[in-house]
């Protein structure tokens, strides 16, 4: 479980609890699990309803119980980037799914959560990448976190593509499924509105490094796009990259940005490249 506690400041003086707590990003189905429990909300250590109001310097402590079951745990060696009582940062590596599937039981990220924390909770991946992108994951520890996390993520993104890239550009072209397959994407006019910006960073002879921004969350959206250009990410061959000298796609989730859930704080976490792309970067 998670506890919270507000001292009431003048400025919230005669709000009601539920309003109090929205505005801080509480959902309408959390208030609503939280009005079921006798210590889910309390002022001045009494039971308390969400129509109730408050006054100044009242403390409102807020118990946020554990819900959902994680899948079974399983010890693996994940780096932790952060952590703290509301979230948990990692570094995945390549080859690694984040979610269970029939083809992946005790293998994935989620199981290592499962071991790292307690499983009477969910897990709750604010964002997921692909099996084979390494890089940042962040996981929410509560249904509070993970509501005011999502969508609210900025991340950027680093590969390693075919040919020259000299001069940072914008991709704007819709993505859609390719004929009948449920994994492969295409460039198309009636596919959904997406658009990515790119910048390079580095060349090393036939390859070059390259940033990305995503303006819209397409599946596949950063492959498809480069592929689209005439850049396939190396390692890529679902999309036209080669596989000579590395055999995933060579996409690497770098950095996140993004407003702490419960202190409000500003903060920026860094993940460095896997070693398949810094050999390649050293020749």
């Amino acid at each position: 479980m998670r506890i919270l506690e507000f001292v009431i400041e003048n400025r919230d003086n005669g709000r009601r609890i539920k309003d109090f707590l929205h505005d801080f990003g509480f959902s309408s189905s959390l208030l609503v699990k939280l009005k079921r429990s006798r210590e889910g909300i309390t002022v001045n250590g009494s039971f308390a309803r969400t129509i109730d109001t408050v006054t100044t310097g009242d403390v409102l402590r807020i118990t946020i119980d554990s819900s959902g079951h994680m899948p079974s745990p399983t010890r693996m060696d994940i780096d932790i980037l952060y952590e703290d009582e509301d979230i948990l940062v990692l570094d995945k590596p390549p080859f690694m799914p984040v979610h269970e599937s029939r083809n992946h039981i005790g293998d994935t990220l989620s199981n290592f959560v499962a071991y790292h924390i307690d499983r009477d909770t969910a897990f709750r991946a604010v964002f997921r990448l692909d099996r084979d992108t390494s890089g940042i994951v962040l996981v929410a520890k509560h249904e509070l976190a993970a509501s005011k996390l999502a969508g609210k993520i900025d991340k950027d993104y680093y590969a390693l593509v075919s040919g020259v890239v000299d001069e940072s550009g914008v991709v704007d072209a819709p993505i859609g499924r390719c004929g009948d397959s449920i994994i492969k994407r295409r460039v198309c006019a009636d596919g959904e509105h997406a658009v990515t910006r790119y910048y390079p960073l580095a060349q090393y002879g036939d390859y070059s490094l390259v940033r990305f921004k995503l303006l819209t969350g397409r599946t596949h959206q950063i492959r498809v796009h480069m592929s689209y250009i005439g850049h396939p990410l190396l390692g890529d061959s679902l999309y036209g990259g080669s596989t000579d000298i590395i055999d995933r796609q060579a996409l690497h989730c770098g950095d996140i940005y993004f407003v702490h859930p419960v202190t409000g704080e500003d903060i920026h976490i860094t993940s460095p490249f896997p070693q398949d792309m810094k050999n390649i970067m050293k020749g």
